[in-house]
């Protein structure tokens, strides 16, 4: 009998697939000794690099402090499966031009901030797969109608954030443009509006965090003019702790955890999911 209930515990065990080893919050995962993953566990916090002023995706309540967004919730259900709880993480403001130097010194565990999967990054960090595609576009003020595409860019002055992908798209698709460089896009905003830029370029979700504190002053173009998959950073000899966050990206993007995030943030500017949800059988990726 003692053995036929060792048989039953152990059945039952697997039908709830893991006894106490699962993200389902059943209890404490395992993890490797010396991995990132035990390290982070052992700590009782996940310490993220976030950016601070984007709403949608990574934004500081300046009321309560509470870090809102996409990338916010992405990385509260990884420090959830992790620790057990999605409120032991810790947010550090991680700014464009900051993230692979925060990673090489390991001020943060990862970097979820709006981060474009590129292979000169990819030399310096690794990366997840892609948990996000975004699309560069540009933000004007409402009625400007002298621009209408990455083209008429050309001779006029735009704004975007030093070290990001959106300064390198503009220098090759916009070389006559007059480009103002700054640590953070909501710099921006008071410039634009005060008649001192003509654009703001980066990615289109960005710019829709950036134009729902102004909505009768600006406006976005609406003709994106690249493809941004974002990936989760962190340093890139760190295999083990890259192949765990791939498989948790799997996991939210197959049962519905990502769409629950991208329904409470980005879904309420109206952005459709099917263009910007990576797909299962198909994740290029830069490592």
């Amino acid at each position: 009998m003692t053995a036929l209930r060792a048989l039953l515990a152990v059945l039952a065990c697997l039908t709830l697939m893991g006894c106490g080893s699962n993200a389902q919050g059943t209890g404490p995962a395992e993890f490797p000794k010396g991995s990132t993953m035990a390290r982070v566990q052992q700590r009782g916090v996940l310490v993220v690099g976030i950016k601070f002023d984007q709403p949608l995706f990574g934004y500081k309540n300046p009321g309560t402090g509470r870090i809102t967004g996409f990338d916010a919730e992405i990385a509260r259900l990884i420090a959830k499966d992790i620790t057990g709880s999605e409120r032991n993480v810790q947010f550090v403001e991680t700014i464009s031009r900051n993230r692979e130097d925060f990673l090489a010194r390991g001020v943060v565990d990862i970097v979820i901030a709006t981060y474009s999967i590129t292979p000169e990054r990819s030399a310096r960090v690794g990366f997840t797969d892609p948990y996000y595609y975004a699309g560069q576009d540009i933000l004007v003020r409402t009625g400007d109608t002298r621009i209408h595409g990455v083209d008429d860019l050309n001779g006029r002055t735009v704004c975007t954030a030093s070290g990001s992908t959106s300064q390198d798209g503009l220098r090759a698709r916009a070389p006559r443009a007059r480009i103002v460089l700054v640590d953070a896009y909501s710099e921006c905003i008071p410039a634009l509006i005060g008649g001192r830029l003509d654009a703001i370029s980066t990615d289109d979700t960005i710019l829709l965090g950036l134009m729902s504190g102004h909505p009768d002053a600006l406006q976005l173009v609406g003709e994106p003019f690249s493809r941004e998959p974002y990936g989760i950073g962190l340093r890139r000899s760190d295999t083990v702790f890259r192949d765990y966050l791939n498989g948790r990206i799997r996991d939210y993007l197959r049962d519905g955890q990502w769409d629950r995030c991208f329904r409470d943030t980005i879904g309420v500017a109206g952005v459709p999911p099917g263009p910007v949800k990576p797909s299962l059988t198909a994740r290029p990726s830069a490592n």
